[in-house]
This record gives structure tokens, C-alpha cells and sequence, in this order.
């Protein structure tokens, strides 16, 4: 294979994902009774808790905040990311489920692009919800420190996350073709957000709860993104928001392209 021939090959390869992963981004936007409740769930938590826990800003040990909603803020763009990240990965089962995924694999188009595509998607949802997250809420006593630049790498962050997660909810959708498994796994994952200091600050817990939220990388994601809020831009907030959701990135769509080829082998 000449030089030129492995760059058509590879710009092929990419016009190929580009345009599965505009087909997901549609598909996504065309179903809004799919995603209205990663859209406004996350907001009508948030609004509850400010409500419920507004007096817990007094605690010791808890950070100084202008209220709870500019704590909560952070955890939010987590829980509607991981909310909506789910549907990209239902969506690729019922592909799979009705014969277009076949389709698919029998068309001149790269296998890896297939799910890379959907992946991209699934992405680029996750930036759009950060975004409406933060114009949503930012406004009602909770300010972002950090500033715009600040407010950009939560976004960014959102995104990532939504693509960590959908690659692994993707995995399962590889692997068992159905749509009602992988809705019956995200709560699986969707526990860990409540097992980590989401919701509360660390420093406030004790006995098992907080030696389950040292472990959970969750806590550290949130906390980043927290810090940026609170108090502003620095390299340790950019690294917890931006490398924690990366690693796990990177690990989960390792292990889709792997569950892709075994599905491919077994064919």
C-alpha cells in the first residue's frame, strides 16, 4: 500500500466518523421526549436541594459558598452528562437490535468509525448540556469564580465525561445487543455519583460513606470542577476536571473497540 493510497484511507476513515456521528447527533435531537429528562431533571434536583439543604452552608468543615446552589452547581453538569449519556448507548442496541448495525458492517464503511461516530455524538451532547446547565443556573446565586475560562473547561469536562460514559455503555450494548440491559446497568454507575462528594463535601462525612468517597474518582472529577466555581482558575482544578474524566476515557473506549472486534470475530 503506497503513502498516498493510506492517506485516502485514513481521510475516508474520518469523512466516515464524521458523518455517523452527525447521523447520532440528529438521532439524538430528534427524540426529544429521550432527552428532556437529562435536560431538566438535573435542574429540578439542583433547585430542590438548594431549597432543602440551603442551611447545611453553615456546617464546620463545609466550603464558604454563596449558597448551596453555587456548591451543587459542579454536580450538576456531572449527573445531567451521565443522564444523557445513556441515550447515545440505547441507541446503538436498538441499531443492533433491528438489523442497521448489520447493515452497517456490510457497507464499505471502517468498523472502528462506527462506534467512534456514535461516541462523537454522544459528545458532543454532553458539551451541549454542560453549557445549558451552567446558562441556566449560573444566574441564580451561583457565579463561577473561575470566570468564562473557568466555565469553558466545564464544558469541556461535560463532554469528556459523556464520552467516557457512553463508551461504556456502549460496551454493553455491544455485547448484549439490547437496549433494556444497558438502561438496567446506568443506575449501576449512576450509584457512584451518590457514593462520592457530589452532593456533600468530604470534609463534612465520616466512617465508611467517606471512605468510599476517597476511593471513587467521582469525587475527584466533581471537586475539581467544584474548586473552579469556588474559587477559582488554577492547575490543580484544570487537572482533577479535565485528566480524571480523560483516564477514564481513554479505558472506556479501549474496551468498546475491544467488545467491537470480539463481536466482529464471532460473526
Amino acid at each position: 500500500m503506497t503513502a498516498e493510497t493510506t492517506v485516502r484511507s485514513r481521510q475516508l476513515s474520518v469523512r466516515q466518523t464524521v458523518a455517523m456521528a452527525k447521523r447520532s447527533t440528529l438521532e439524538i435531537a430528534r427524540q426529544p421526549a429521550l432527552i428532556a429528562p437529562s435536560m431538566f431533571f438535573p435542574i429540578f434536583f439542583a433547585v430542590l436541594s438548594a431549597s432543602s439543604f440551603s442551611k447545611t452552608t453553615s456546617i464546620p468543615g463545609f466550603p464558604k459558598v454563596e449558597s448551596f446552589m453555587q456548591f451543587t452547581l459542579a454536580s450538576t453538569v456531572v449527573q445531567g452528562v451521565l443522564f444523557g449519556s445513556v441515550t447515545g448507548a440505547a441507541a446503538l442496541a436498538t441499531d443492533i437490535e433491528n438489523g442497521f448495525f448489520d447493515r452497517l458492517l456490510l457497507s464499505p464503511t471502517t468498523r472502528t468509525g462506527i462506534l467512534l461516530g456514535r461516541l462523537a455524538g454522544g459528545a458532543l451532547f454532553g458539551l451541549f448540556q454542560s453549557a445549558f446547565f451552567l446558562a441556566v443556573l449560573v444566574p441564580f446565586d451561583a457565579p463561577i469564580s473561575a470566570g468564562i475560562p473557568g466555565a469553558l473547561v466545564m464544558i469541556l469536562s461535560g463532554g469528556i465525561v459523556s464520552l467516557a460514559i457512553s463508551a461504556i455503555m456502549s460496551s454493553v450494548a455491544i455485547r448484549t445487543g439490547s437496549a433494556e440491559a444497558v438502561q438496567g446497568t446506568f443506575p449501576l454507575l449512576f450509584v457512584l455519583l451518590f457514593f462520592s462528594s457530589a452532593f456533600f463535601p468530604r470534609e463534612t462525612m465520616s466512617g465508611a460513606y467517606k471512605r468510599v468517597a476517597d476511593l471513587n474518582p467521582i469525587s475527584y472529577l466533581v471537586e475539581g470542577l467544584r474548586a473552579l466555581v469556588l474559587e477559582g482558575i488554577s492547575f490543580s482544578a484544570v487537572a482533577r476536571s479535565l485528566l480524571v474524566p480523560t483516564a477514564i476515557c481513554i479505558a472506556a473506549i479501549l474496551f468498546a473497540l475491544t467488545e467491537l472486534r470480539r463481536k466482529l470475530a464471532a460473526r
